[in-house]
């Protein structure tokens, strides 16, 4: 594994890449991961697998994990979005897969709508791109929400790896206002996606499995996969079963 921080857009962004650069000739698979979360809590179980037949490479987005805050911006999807097309920029790379959990899979979406020419393949797993993707009590529990509230694994590993673990409020506050803030993608914008989309979530997800077919049904090349007897929590830990399935689709 290699790992560092690339500037980017004025932030000093942590990176790891996994793998080796050209396996088989695949294209490269970016990581984006949830909120309040970091590359270990989303993606610790699989990347090994991954990197197995591609390069990988994860990052953690401004004010998560190992990137520090410094622009001072409330966090945006778009603005996410285009982070993350600058990171490959500043990596050499002109295309990718893109595998995004939870937030990071509303960013994959938003990505493929504002960077199509860098979007080969999406891998979209609990992502939402409506509000109507969760019951009512989901999106009202933000308005109530405490650090308290934060699961515990989120606060210790943020806690174990921020530049400035006094910052950890910040990040919450930032991430509750994220979704407070959430507005629906519009369905037009998303037919116009043309990139090939694996669609995933859990049977027992936050994201409904009824979202995951509708969003599934919007995408004009698009697979689905609902995970059995799998929350939230579990969904990237379900190695066995998604990476062969990312494997096969990414191709």
């Amino acid at each position: 594994m290699e790992s560092g921080h690339a500037a980017v857009n004025g932030v000093q962004v942590y990176y790891e890449l996994h793998g080796h650069a050209g396996s088989s000739g695949r294209t490269p698979l970016v990581l984006l991961h949830g909120g309040g979360d970091t590359i270990g809590t989303s993606f610790h179980w699989i990347v090994p697998e991954l990197a197995k037949i591609r390069q990988v490479v994860a990052f953690e987005r401004e004010g998560y994990g190992r990137t520090e805050d410094v622009r001072n911006l409330p966090f945006i999807f778009e603005q996410s979005a285009d982070d993350t097309v600058a990171l490959l920029e500043r990596l050499g790379m002109s295309h990718a897969d893109f595998f995004g959990f939870s937030n990071g899979g509303t960013i994959a979406l938003q990505i493929a709508i504002r960077h199509p020419e860098v979007t080969r393949r999406l891998v979209v797993a609990s992502g939402f791109f409506s509000r109507d993707g969760a019951d009512p009590a989901f999106w009202k529990g933000f308005e109530s929400a405490t650090l308290d509230t934060m699961p515990k694994v989120l606060r210790d590993t943020y806690l174990k790896v921020a530049p400035k673990p006094e910052n950890l409020q910040l990040m919450f506050d930032k991430s509750v206002q994220l979704m407070k803030n959430f507005r629906d993608i519009p369905v037009e914008a998303i037919r116009r996606i043309t990139a090939p989309t694996l669609v995933a979530c859990g049977d027992s997800d936050v994201v409904r499995p009824e979202h995951a077919v509708e969003l599934f049904r919007l995408l004009p090349h698009a697979q689905l996969a609902i995970l059995p007897g799998t929350d939230h929590m579990n969904v990237t830990n379900r190695v066995s079963w998604l990476a062969p399935m990312i494997d096969a689709f990414l191709g």
